[in-house]
Order: structure tokens, then C-alpha cells, then sequence
């Protein structure tokens, strides 16, 4: 069951939902809106490799925008930081984003139970796209958990992603055995 958006500001007053920064005009009837942070990612090369680490290379947006490209990742970041220690989050592009072209995510669009952190976006691009820091991005809906969590994302020792950062996270399927 989604969240409503009363549930939501209930979490938010028990401190099982951390938006930060939070905006009240960002929540809608079932979700929050989040906003694309300033960084933004490229991976240095072009064939990347699931067994290597793949570097990235980040750069600010500037503010006068920067133009998204076809047939190229590029690695986001929200501007907002989050922290759910009771629900499951789940991230979605907004439909006017959609509308643009923009996708937001590849596969990653599910959070754990105990993620805290900022959301690397995995953008990709259908035409050239101009998009500025700051712009609405995506939205964060919430989901109950049926049943105890053993243990939250944020206390694993192998949790991949964990590390608090404001920049896009390249993908760590490196550290993998496979």
C-alpha cells in the first residue's frame, strides 16, 4: 500500500521519513517531488565493464544549463537527502519530465528499507534535452513493509551505497563475486 499524503507528513513528524532540504509544496497527494542536485556524472569510458570498477568523471551544471545527449549516461544526483527507516522508497519520474524524454532511472528506481542518502539517477535521453540544478526531477513514493526488517540497509556491512555524498555514485557491481 502506497502512502498517503498524510501518511507522509505523520512519517515526516516521526522521524521515519527525513526529507532535507523539505519544501511543503513539494508533496502531492502521494508522493514528494525531488529536485535534480548540481552534479552530474559521465563514465570516462565507453565500454564499461561489469567485472572492473568504471570510473566517472563529475561536473557542476551550469546555470545557464547543460544539454542531455542520446546514447550516453549520464549519472544525476538528487538535490534532497532522505532517510526511510520504516518504508519501502520508490523513485519515479514525473510525467513532464517523461514528456521531455528524460528517464530518469534504468532499473534503480527501488530503495531499501534504512537507505539514507541522496538518489543517484541513472538519465538517459531520447533527443537533446537542456536541463538546469534545481529543476523538478522525480518523485519519492513510499510503500508499508508486511512484516520485520532483519536488518535495514544502513546497518549492512555490505551495503554498496551508503556513503553520504552529494554527487552521483558510479555503480559498484565491481565489488560483486561473479
Amino acid at each position: 500500500m502506497i502512502l498517503s499524503d498524510k501518511q507522509i507528513l505523520e512519517e515526516i513528524d516521526n522521524g521515519t521519513i527525513i526529507i532535507q532540504p523539505y519544501d511543503r509544496e513539494c508533496l502531492g497527494t502521494n508522493s514528494y517531488d525531488v529536485h535534480l542536485g548540481k552534479y552530474l556524472a559521465t563514465y570516462k569510458d565507453r565500454v564499461l565493464d561489469a567485472k572492473k570498477h568504471n570510473e566517472i568523471d563529475h561536473f557542476e551544471i551550469p546555470k545557464d544549463g547543460f544539454t542531455l545527449q542520446p546514447n550516453t549516461l549520464y549519472l544525476g544526483v538528487t538535490l534532497e537527502y532522505t532517510e526511510t527507516h520504516k518504508h519501502v522508497p520508490f523513485l519515479e519520474g514525473k510525467s513532464s519530465t517523461g514528456r521531455l524524454g528524460i528517464d530518469i532511472h534504468a532499473t534503480a528506481g527501488k530503495g531499501d528499507v534504512g537507505f539514507c542518502n541522496t538518489w543517484t539517477l541513472e538519465i538517459s535521453v531520447t533527443q537533446p534535452v537542456k536541463i538546469y540544478a534545481g529543476m523538478p526531477i522525480g518523485q519519492l513514493i513510499y510503500f508499508h513493509v508486511d512484516g520485520e526488517i532483519e536488518v535495514n540497509y544502513n546497518t549492512k556491512g555490505n551495503a554498496k551505497y551508503s556513503n553520504k555524498t552529494i554527487r552521483p555514485v558510479e555503480s559498484m557491481m565491481w565489488k560483486n563475486t561473479f
